[in-house]
């Protein structure tokens, strides 16, 4: 775009100077500036990015060739330009174009891709020519079969492949294998943007061109507009659509041509439907979206259509200003056509001397001579005018074109252009260019930028009055910290019983992830040392201290080893329960303190006290009672293994089962190798016997005995420290009259520190406010200014001396500031 006014030049720092100031409050960081950043660059960027999307055959390049009055654009039915067009303003000697081709590797790339969809069996090898070949010639039995090169996706498909072979056969010199090759087209010895533009349109030469840029010279290009033509949204090469959506969405786009096919087709495509949802979500393109329901002509002649179209627009773009009918093929070539006469048989020799090459010399009709003769015949624009037009069936078309023509002149060509809708389209974006785009995109940042402004100032003057409801002297600010302090103990014992509630709750709901795993280290030693003790369990050593408790007996039975086994492996089993269960204990103690000591209430405690209030101390006294207890409740526990577990003589049992048979084997003899040899069913019979006890031990009693000892010692304790440390009050206000002058006089000292910040900040934005909107005065955007912070929107009574100044004694802070600022 061309420069900004003079009032904004400094636009793009003041704005990010007020985006600062709302980085430096925290309460508003999490403000989306995304907005306004976008919004920034649209209005200061240098181009004006207009890209036309929509469905392949819509008229998106006849639609642009006929803005420009020129022939630029590659169109042809049926067949989807898979390259984008950059089209951007040049002086008249400076025309030019610059062609991008696609890179060997992509032209293989989309082969592959369209013989996969068209199910061809072939490896597309492009650098064969006997492959080209046959798959140039499945390509035509496809557009034959299907009856055309536009009646389905399969011929598009087809049409596609067989343009990209042509291409790539016609232009393999200038084609790298990698990287895509840049050529200028004095490089191709093109002496004007017409030839250049002439062999970019050919349809095989536009279908290995990744890019083409035009800079052309037409008023519609003036002040940064840039036009871009995409491929269309359903093109036969899918990674192409994408190209399309991917621009769509582009930060640098800033406007949407949308040009859809209702007019043709009755109905919107599912593509189209999705454009139109995608543009209503995109931020950055707003309500710059201009809809054209091209090719309107075709409603011309019949009366459902017309009326389905109508329908369409009343229903799904009532809400829009931006609708327009158009005919781009009837528009463009009329254009074209009033520089022709009777000597050229208006455009047929010139315009159309390409098309018109027929076989056997036999003279083609163009396609816009069939639509014209219709229009003049058909239409009904003509029945109400002046014009009477007649088409005979003796005569051929292109007779009767020139005939007509011959006839009627400009006048009639006139009336087709009006009739086109592509001279009404071309004033409204023409007039939007010059007229609307600007202000409208300074009026997006504005009210992108309100919202924000709104809440920085009501920021400031919330953080304002807080602060003069506080006291502002040093005698006021110490009486009431010390009425505060009562209410501040309480509230510190509060918390503190809160929190020691809450981690009782995590133990007993299983939610405490390092005692859970403290506890698993638990369950997993004790069944370790039970797997130990069985392995290691020796017969003979307890047969011999079941003989020397009997001195005057040589034997011993069978119940009696059971006897010795039984006390052996419960004290055992005790020890390690003992000794996991203070570990558990001193690894949640410490963990309870450490939190302790990281929080918020503890370190406010500290500062009223000087110390914790014994907290500390009651938690390891705490812990010593609790060690104490559990190990108490381990030897209970383990006690019990002593005896046999309940069902372990009922009949039908296994265990029974294995009583028996290890009595039968060890009642043999009488000597103690018999029992010695039993050794293995003794073992087997402890192991039926002490497994289920000790897995009932760790997965159930043990787990609640523990939670239970935990909730009522940790309860009781925390309720009555939180009394202890409100009954400190005394000790808490001495120390507090030691230290509270001090502090108050760093209070107001800091806080008359930062109220030079805040004011400051306060300048910073008024500042950045002020110039953003002279920029938008200058706009005649008047009803979208800034807020600006007035001295009275401030300056609160309390605040000012005798002179209309701030007090000394009074502050006013930023809310980026308050985390400095100690609340009294």
């Amino acid at each position: 775009m061309s420069d900004l006014p003079l009032q904004c030049q400094n636009l793009k720092e003041q704005v990010e100077s007020i985006l600062q100031l709302l980085h430096q409050e925290p309460a508003l960081r999490s403000q989306d500036i995304t907005p306004i950043q976008t919004s920034l660059s649209k209005v200061i960027s240098p181009k004006f990015e207009i890209v036309f999307a929509g469905a392949f055959s819509a008229g998106k390049s006849m639609l642009i060739n006929a803005l420009l009055e020129r022939e630029l654009l590659y169109s042809a039915e049926g067949h989807a330009t898979g390259t984008e067009c950059r089209i951007e303003y040049a002086e008249l000697n400076k025309e030019r174009v610059v062609l991008t081709f696609l890179s060997e590797a992509e032209i293989r790339e989309q082969a592959v891709y369209l013989c996969e969809q068209l199910g061809f069996k072939t490896v597309p090898n492009i650098n064969q020519a006997d492959v080209i070949n046959l798959l140039r010639q499945d390509s035509e039995v496809i557009i034959q079969q299907e009856g055309g090169e536009s009646k389905s996706e399969r011929a598009k498909q087809a049409k596609a492949l067989m343009l990209l072979l042509e291409g790539y056969i016609a232009n393999r010199d200038r084609i790298n294998t990698v990287n895509n090759a840049t050529y200028s087209m004095e490089q191709f010895n093109f002496f004007n943007l017409k030839e250049a533009a002439g062999y970019a349109r050919r349809g095989s030469n536009s279908a290995v061109l990744k890019r083409i840029e035009y800079y052309c010279n037409h008023p519609l290009l003036q002040d940064g507009n840039v036009i871009i033509d995409t491929p269309g949204i359903d093109a036969p090469v899918q990674k192409d659509a994408q190209l399309t959506y991917a621009k769509i969405q582009n930060s640098d786009t800033s406007a949407v041509v949308c040009v859809l096919k209702p007019a043709s087709a009755g109905d919107m495509t599912k593509e189209e439907t999705e454009l139109l949802e995608l543009m209503r979500q995109n931020g950055g393109v707003r309500d710059r979206v201009f809809y054209i329901f091209n090719r309107i002509d075709e409603t011309w002649y019949n009366t459902e259509l017309r009326q389905r179209l109508d329908d369409l627009i009343s229903g799904q773009f009532r809400n829009s200003n931006k609708v327009y009918k158009t005919s781009g093929l009837l528009g463009f070539y009329g254009s074209q056509i009033k520089q022709t006469s009777q000597r050229d048989r208006f455009g047929l020799d010139s315009v159309f001397a390409e098309n018109i090459k027929g076989l056997n010399g036999k003279e083609e009709t163009p396609q816009y001579v069939y639509a014209f003769n219709n229009y003049c015949v058909n239409s009904g624009k003509l029945s109400s005018t002046k014009f009477r037009v007649s088409v005979n069936g003796f005569e051929t078309p292109n007779e009767n074109y020139v005939r007509i023509l011959g006839d009627w002149g400009n006048e009639l060509i006139e009336k087709l252009i009006q009739d086109s809708g592509t001279e009404e389209f071309r004033r409204a974006i023409t007039r939007y260019l010059a007229e609307e785009k600007r202000p409208q995109l300074f009026k997006n940042l504005a009210d992108d930028l309100k919202d924000v402004c709104i809440k920085l100032k009501k920021h400031y003057q919330s953080v304002q009055r807080n602060l003069d409801s506080q006291p502002q002297e040093i005698e006021t600010m110490k009486a009431q910290e010390l009425q505060r302090l009562n209410q501040q103990l309480q509230q510190i014992g509060r918390e503190f019983s809160e929190h020691i509630t809450e981690e009782v709750n995590q133990i007993i709901n299983n939610s405490c992830n390092a005692f859970e795993a403290d506890f698993k280290q638990l369950q997993s030693r004790m069944i370790r040392r039970l797997d130990e003790l069985l392995d290691s369990f020796s017969v003979a050593d307890a047969y011999r201290r079941a003989t020397i408790s009997h001195p005057r007996n040589a034997t011993a039975p069978l119940i009696a080893i059971l006897v010795e086994a039984f006390y052996y492996l419960a004290n055992q089993l005790e020890d390690i329960l003992i000794e996991s269960s203070q570990q558990v204990v001193a690894n949640y103690f410490q963990r309870l303190i450490e939190k302790i000591g990281k929080s918020e209430y503890y370190r406010q405690l500290y500062r009223l006290l000087d110390h914790d209030g014994g907290i500390k101390q009651q938690l390891r006294i705490l812990e010593k009672g609790v060690t104490q207890t559990l190990m108490s409740a381990a030897s209970v526990e383990c006690d019990r293994f002593v005896r046999e577990s309940p069902r372990f003589y009922d009949e039908g049992t296994f265990s029974i089962y294995q009583f028996r048979q290890t009595l039968s084997q060890t009642s043999q003899g009488y000597d103690a190798e018999s029992i010695v040899e039993a050794e293995p069913a003794i073992r087997q019979l402890l192991k039926l016997d002490f497994e289920p006890k000790v897995s009932q031990t760790i997965r159930k009693s043990f787990r609640q005995t523990i939670n239970q000892i935990l909730k009522t010692q940790l309860l009781p304790m925390a309720d009555q420290q939180a009394d202890e440390i409100l009954q400190q009050y005394p000790q808490a206000r001495a120390y507090l009259e030691k230290t509270l002058e001090q502090e108050a006089e760093e209070k107001i000292a800091n806080n008359r520190r930062l109220l030079s910040v805040v004011e400051e900040n306060m300048e910073a934005y008024n500042s950045a406010a002020s110039s953003i909107n002279s920029c938008l005065q200058s706009m005649q955007l008047y009803d979208h200014l800034l807020p600006v912070i007035a001295n009275a929107d401030y300056a609160t009574p309390g605040l000012l001396d005798a002179n209309g100044k701030f007090a000394t004694n009074g502050f006013v802070i930023s809310d980026g500031l308050v985390d400095e600022v100690v609340e009294v």
